[in-house]
């Protein structure tokens, strides 16, 4: 008999009341706005502000990262297992507060070194980025199954998390494209100008402290309560992590994960290079990217819970990862055979906008798709096991997550290798020929990576018969 009885002490209810949704939402502000500056910011500053090759900005990243394979599984188990009168959770997200604030500051304000010094302050500082981000996004995703074992109510629920996420991210870009990365006498490209950055990561890590607390302070009376009788269910061991990485259903949602989240590092990190030096789009399109992106984020919040009850999460997902494909790289196809509205024109810009919109839209779908299923598995997992292992089941995603972002920074490095992109280049002064083979590039790699996405998406064997049979189980096991 699986051991769930334990779980009738802590009553999870069906509904979240919005409260709770907004709060655990908001958390997710800090994660944006970082995740926004890795994948936006990281590569060219480091590259055309601070002079370092783009080869090692990403191979700092990627070896940070390699660094940070040994610290997620650590605070997934460690979480689960955690004991206290604030819970399992809260205890880390309080922690984790400060150490996130202080890490995002060191990171965008280097000490004037050579390359061989600077290669590995970006490893480590970049580290120390990551790891407090895992002591507190790890513990937060996994209160998630915690808070409801509804279906749908679980998709409700990320939502907000995704809506929070997205809404800080494309705030703080606003922000430093329109407010704090402006010119300024000796840089006449506000993107290229050090002081803004400066000025970046100081309002950045005041709005992700202040995100971090008050999205506990928020929880913290619905979640934060010892429970002593979870004690014999939940995560003893890194026996545990292994076993949840040979579940089938959570390998194949890291595959889909993989691919979703490798496009979107991908085209993150080489955001600026393409709207700057392939479209050419005015300043004034910059000022308007921030909206542009926030329109697919709303979007995506309103159709994404619809269209899953319609369809279902897994096909949901392979929909999704196809419409985005489809909508982020037709641009670049018409493009390439002189189909395209010339650069400056007003309709080149609006069509590029307004595409990126599009795919932004059914792109996040099928990250909030990803999200939600993992939860579901952790309840298949529990019913084959009696084990509550959140923790390290969104410990694996989270560091999947993080992965790919940084291999789609070190990507990014190897397309503008590819195409020949020169270091501290102008808009307009960079060959024709070079242009092409960066915009090819891209456009091949990502239809790649789309496809395989959509086509894991179909292959999750867990639906909501399944669910519903598995919280019945569920039920019996408490009676038994």
């Amino acid at each position: 008999m699986t051991d769930l009885a334990s779980l009738t002490s802590k009553p999870v209810p069906a509904r979240v009341s919005m409260g709770t949704k907004l709060a655990y939402g908001f958390g997710s502000v800090a994660y944006g706005i970082k995740d926004n500056g890795f994948a936006v910011f990281l590569l060219i500053y480091f590259n055309q502000v601070v002079g370092m090759p783009a080869e090692q900005v990403g191979l700092a990243v990627l070896i940070a990262l390699i660094a940070d394979a040994f610290f997620d599984p650590i605070v997934g188990h460690k979480s689960d297992a955690t004991r206290s009168r604030w819970g399992r959770r809260h205890p880390w997200l309080y922690a984790a507060a400060l150490p996130i604030a202080l890490s995002w500051l060191l990171l965008w304000n280097p000490p004037e070194v050579g390359n061989g010094v600077m290669f590995f302050y970006v490893i480590f500082v970049a580290m120390a980025v990551r790891f407090s981000f895992s002591a507190y996004e790890v513990p937060a995703l996994a209160m998630l199954p915690e808070l409801t074992r509804d279906y749908h109510e679980r998709t409700e629920v990320l939502r907000y998390r995704f809506l929070f996420g997205w809404l800080g991210g494309l705030v703080m870009l606003y922000a430093a494209y329109a407010l704090l990365l402006v010119p300024e006498p000796g840089y006449d490209n506000g993107i290229l100008n050090p002081n803004g950055y400066h000025r970046y990561a100081l309002v950045g890590s005041i709005v992700m402290l202040v995100s971090v607390i008050v999205s506990a302070l928020g929880t913290h009376k619905l979640m934060a309560r010892p429970n002593q009788s979870e004690a014999k269910s939940v995560s003893h061991g890194f026996s545990d992590f292994g076993a949840a990485l040979r579940f089938r259903p959570f390998q194949i949602l890291l595959g889909a994960g993989v691919c979703a989240f490798a496009n979107q590092g991908l085209t993150f990190a080489l955001t600026n290079y393409l709207l700057l030096y392939v479209w050419e789009l005015p300043p004034s399109a910059f000022n308007i990217y921030p909206f542009v992106l926030f329109l697919g984020v709303a979007l995506a919040f309103g159709i994404v819970g619809p269209l899953s009850r319609r369809l279902e999460k897994g096909r949901t997902g392979a929909v999704s990862a196809v419409l985005s494909l489809i909508f982020g790289t037709l641009p670049y196809w018409l493009r390439l055979v002189g189909l395209f509205p010339d650069n400056g024109s007003n309709l080149a810009t609006a069509a590029v906008l307004g595409l990126i919109a599009l795919s932004m839209t059914f792109g996040i779908c099928a990250m909030m798709m990803i999200s939600s299923m993992i939860a579901d598995v952790t309840d298949a997992h529990e019913a084959r096991t009696g084990k509550r292992t959140e923790g390290i089941f969104f410990a694996g995603f989270f560091f999947m997550q993080k992965c790919i972002g940084g291999l789609g920074i070190l990507a990014s490095a190897v397309i503008l290798s590819i195409a020949g992109f020169p270091e501290n280049a102008q808009p307009g002064q960079v060959p024709a020929q070079v242009i092409d083979r960066l915009a090819v590039t891209f456009a091949i790699t990502a239809t790649v990576i789309g496809i395989g996405c959509a086509w894991l998406f179909t292959r999750f064997p867990l639906g909501r018969a399944d669910h519903e049979a598995r919280l019945a189980e569920i039920a019996h096991a408490r009676l038994s």
